[in-house]
């Protein structure tokens, strides 16, 4: 994807466009790192929630919130790129060069925090440690998906690609 000179569009917070070398703002990173775990979360907890409610066991229940995870990160990407009057196919490019390594990381993170946690796998939806360790590990994933986010931006890539569709 080529990327162009967009005038009049703020960069939020960077010190020159993203990809041009510019310094990129950790609150920029942020933004993008947060648009992430929206659409992180919502499959996550979904996926989570389905799987413990249909008591099945700990692997297809975390394929299920990960695959979730996905579709939702890359369906709000895709809203906002659609909305702005690109075709699908296009949007779902942008979506995935956009979204893909941040979900990844967060999802890895997330997951692998719920999978050491002691018995928070084992954990049930009406007990608070399903709920707590769910919303620690997705904490802990925007923490460390924030600067991977950042040094993305600073070279064009990730949530960069997506800014001229805003």
């Amino acid at each position: 994807m080529q990327h162009e000179t967009h005038t009049g569009h703020e960069h939020h917070g960077t010190h020159g466009a993203p990809g041009t070398g510019g310094k990129v703002s950790w609150s920029m990173a942020a933004q993008a790192t947060l648009h992430c775990l929206t659409g992180c979360a919502i499959g996550e907890v979904l996926g989570m929630v389905i799987g413990t409610a249909l008591g099945w066991g700990n692997v297809p229940t975390m394929i299920l919130a990960i695959v979730l995870a996905f579709f939702f990160g890359y369906s709000l990407t895709m809203r906002g790129v659609l909305r702005a009057g690109v075709d699908f196919k296009s949007a779902l490019r942008v979506a995935l060069a956009a979204d893909t390594v941040s979900i990844a990381v967060m999802e890895l993170i997330d997951n692998g925090v719920i999978a050491l946690w002691p018995s928070a796998m084992d954990a049930h939806l009406s007990d608070a440690l399903f709920w707590i360790t769910l919303a620690l590990s997705l904490a802990i994933a925007f923490v460390v998906t924030t600067p991977v986010n950042r040094w993305m931006i600073g070279r064009g890539k990730g949530h960069a690609v997506v800014h001229q569709y805003h």
